[in-house]
Formats: structure tokens, sequence, C-alpha cells
């Protein structure tokens, strides 16, 4: 089975590395203490402290094991390189929602930076997904969960 190439960009790949490293230098030694000082209260079959230092140990390497899946199997977008004339992955895009009568700034990243909560979407996303590789004056209907919304694209740019 081929993996799945992961769309990064420069800054979300940034950002992943230092999240690796964090729980790699800082995030296991301090849970390897805290299993330590749990241990040392004795009897670990009733101690809360030890499952639950345990439960976090296990956390961390499993975010671990999938930010280094993530890496490698990444390919970073260049922003610098990303064409403006279309929307892709690496570009803010701004638009008009036309049921709202209002203005929405996406950024367009990889799923693994999706952040609908910062307007990072993903270029898998039902929005995303109908973004890409159009224009600006461009209209899209997006089918989502709650109906189809349209768009109307305004403005591409790079993002920084």
């Amino acid at each position: 089975m081929e993996t799945k190439k992961s769309l990064l960009t420069y800054a979300g790949l940034k950002k992943l590395e230092e999240e690796l490293h964090d729980l790699k230098v800082y995030r296991r030694k301090e849970v390897a203490g805290k299993i330590k000082e749990a241990r040392e209260q004795g009897d670990l079959s009733e101690n809360a402290e030890y499952d639950a230092a345990k439960d976090e140990q296990r956390d961390i390497e499993a975010r671990i094991e999938e930010i280094e899946k993530i890496l490698k199997n990444a390919e970073v977008v260049v922003e610098d390189e990303v064409d403006v004339d279309k929307i892709n992955v690496g570009c803010t895009v701004k638009v008009y929602d036309e049921e709202f009568e209002e203005e929405i700034e996406f950024q367009i990243v990889g799923s693994s930076e999706a952040n609908s909560l910062k307007g990072k979407i993903s270029n898998e996303s039902p929005v995303g997904h109908a973004l890409m590789n159009r224009k600006v004056g461009d209209e899209v209907d997006v089918e989502t969960q709650a109906g189809v919304i349209r768009y109307k694209v305004l403005e591409i740019e790079r993002s920084i």
C-alpha cells in the first residue's frame, strides 16, 4: 500500500519539527519523572498518578510516531513558488459568501496543518477541495453537511 504524501507549508513543517523536538527532549523527561515519582509511592495497582503518567506517556509516544510519519512523507509547498493565478496549497484566498453576504479569508494548507478556528482549511476538506484550481472571479458551489454554500473568489495571494 502506497503511503499518502502529506502536503505542508514551510511554516507547518517548522511547527511540526518544533513540536517533535519538544516532545522528545522535554515532555519525555517530564513524564519519566512523573512515573518515577509515582513508583516511589509504592503499590502501583491503586496508584492513580502512575496510571495517569503512563497514559500521558502513551499519548506522547503516539504523537511522536504520528509526527514522524507526517514528516517522513512530507511534501513541502514553497510559498514563493505558488502560482497565484489559481488557488492551491500555500495560498490565502478571500471569498464572498453569497448567502451571508460577507467576505471570508481562508489559508489553504495540507490536512495535517488544518485548523478551521484559525482560518486554515485543508485542501482535502469540502471547501478546500472545491476551491482548488479556481481563479479570481470564479463562483464555487460547495456541498457541505449544512447544504450548498456558494462562494465567489475575490482574491488569491501567497500565504506569508
